[in-house]
């Protein structure tokens, strides 16, 4: 959530950010009265409560009418201070929840528009050239053995698949490779958790303008994560980090689930946009002063990993109307699709100033006080997306596909070979 104080001491920044978002500048206005409501509430009970005190002390000394006196007051101020506790209590709710609808402050640098007017930041590498008619990852999968969407299909419904033989290896292949990276690079490896209570849920912004894409388990009281960003904000819920060691920095590996609900009709073919895939995750805590360099250190390491697996991509400054709701700047990394003729995302980085941490009641001390912390988040490596990209890039005329060197450890090849069909 956004700091009160911004609000009361420059809304009009903040209707500003809605406005870039293209999202209602009248939920400040709402969040101006529901604070201003709430202080005077607060005001009146607080006032009350103090007079209360006070009669208790002279009725301890009163006597005769004087004490009756005092006494009928007492019971009187009884009574109004259970209605103003109560009127304090619904006060607080109602900027609660106006403030939970509010996303964060977009960042001053982050360019203006929809999901297409991104700016271009920079290109790496060189995209490929076949003297054939290059493949599809779907036709490659099924010529490699690698991709099963039909049996996908059969077992679990659209948008989901099996990786098989060399599929399985590959993909794999690309977690052991990041997971490493990670270690290389200092972060802490984990693997969390992926079902979640509402609050880790809610505490992270997925429960706004992103629900739609969440499985829920009413009957368990639990969702199902689409990214481990989920359980990593809330790993530190509710605790006060030593400042002495921040930044903190993880990179966590799991499962993701989105229902895709808005992708109707969209990337229906093949494993661009799936319901459940493998993910490696940067996560990091620091001091807000540092959060816009520690975002260019994810960026530098999503950069460098796409830079081992050898993928000709792009870097943009998303816009924004695309911006998640507790991004305040995102920068995507967008790998070549040949057969597409178009980059697709693959990695994303997210800074979420503290916007997540005061939700989430995360916070350090250090001289200047107790304060919210900030919270960044990036992608690695999205294995679907990855395997896509690498088949269709590294193809050869053959249908052979060739291994990134930096992936040949794990996978235990420098091609993958076409198969006969199972």
């Amino acid at each position: 959530m956004i700091d009160l104080r911004l609000l009361r001491d420059d809304p009009d920044a903040v209707r500003a950010s809605q406005r870039a978002r293209g999202e209602d500048p009248g939920l400040v206005d709402v969040l101006l009265e529901a604070d201003a409501a709430r202080r005077s509430a607060l005001g009146r009970f607080e006032s009350l409560r103090a007079e209360q005190k006070s009669l208790g002390s002279q009725v301890a000394k009163a006597k005769g009418e004087e004490k009756a006196a005092l006494l009928a007051r007492t019971k009187e101020l009884s009574a109004q201070v259970k209605a103003a506790e109560a009127e304090s209590t619904a006060a607080s709710a109602d900027v609660d929840r106006a403030l939970l609808a509010l996303s964060n402050v977009v960042h001053p640098a982050a360019p203006v528009g929809g999901e297409e007017d991104f700016r271009l930041i920079e290109e790496v590498g060189e995209k490929p050239s076949f003297d054939f008619e290059p493949r599809d990852h779907v036709d490659l999968g099924k010529l490699l053995g690698a991709i099963d969407l039909d049996r996908g299909a059969k077992v679990s419904g659209s948008r989901f698949y099996f990786f098989v033989g060399v599929g399985a290896l590959l993909a794999n292949a690309i977690v052991r490779c990041a997971q490493d990276y990670a270690v290389r690079e200092g972060l802490i490896p984990v693997l969390p958790p992926v079902l979640v209570r509402p609050e880790a849920m809610e505490g992270t912004g997925f429960l706004g303008q992103a629900a739609e894409n969440v499985y829920a388990m009413p009957d368990d009281g639990l969702y199902l994560v689409g990214t481990s960003e989920v359980p990593m904000a809330a790993y530190h819920m509710d605790e006060i980090l030593d400042a002495g060691a921040l930044p903190l920095r993880y990179a966590a590996y799991s499962p993701c689930f989105r229902r895709e609900a808005g992708a109707h009709g969209r990337d229906t073919r093949g494993i661009i946009r799936v319901h459940q895939f493998d993910k490696v995750e940067m996560f990091v805590f620091c001091r807000p002063e540092d959060a816009e360099a520690e975002h260019e250190k994810l960026l530098a390491h999503e950069k460098a990993f796409l830079g081992l697996l050898e993928l000709p991509y792009r870097v943009i400054d998303v816009a924004t109307g695309d911006l998640g709701a507790s991004a305040a700047r995102k920068f995507d990394c967008e790998a070549w699709v040949p057969t597409q003729g178009k980059y697709r995302e693959v990695t994303s980085t997210s800074n979420c100033t503290d916007f997540q941490a005061r939700r989430l009641k995360i916070r350090t001390r250090d001289e200047s006080g107790t304060r919210p912390v900030a919270t960044l988040n990036g992608t690695l490596a999205a294995v679907p997306r990855l395997v896509v990209a690498i088949l269709e890039n590294f193809q050869q005329a053959d249908g052979s596909v060739r291994v990134p060197a930096a992936l040949v450890p794990y996978v235990g090849r420098e091609a993958l070979e076409p198969v006969a069909a199972r």
